[in-house]
């Protein structure tokens, strides 16, 4: 996985103007006016929002006669997501031996138990 292209990615999100341009892509592709009819930006500011997506990777657009389709690309998505994932996992395993510690104070008895294999291995 290029990391060049995650920092693209995760630039491009770090944006609340284009998630939403994102997330209105995620349900079909539309023009570039429709895109900006919910933000209360010029065209020229919704344009660079999407120079930004589009050099992620994130978005494509097309020209067709007069009308200027924008398609999201979800694969750079799909990229950081994967990476994301991994750091997931090790969270996921933190909770797990916290969740076995804190199980271990409320019941006296493991507490023991723990006590007693701990004098064992040394």
């Amino acid at each position: 996985m290029n990391t060049s292209n995650l920092d693209s990615t995760f630039a491009a999100l770090a944006d609340p103007t284009r998630r939403a341009i994102l997330g209105r892509l995620a349900l079909g592709e539309t023009s570039v006016t429709e895109l900006a009819a919910p933000f209360e930006m010029s065209m020229p500011a919704i344009s660079k929002h999407l120079k930004v997506l589009e050099r992620a990777g994130l978005i494509a657009r097309g020209r067709e006669a007069q009308w200027r389709p924008c398609k999201l690309q979800a694969g750079p998505l799909q990229d950081a997501s994967v990476w994301i994932d991994e750091y997931r996992k090790f969270w996921e395993q933190s909770f797990d031996r916290l969740d076995d510690y804190l199980r271990t104070l409320q019941n006296p008895t493991l507490q023991s138990k723990e006590k007693h294999h701990e004098h064992k291995r040394k």
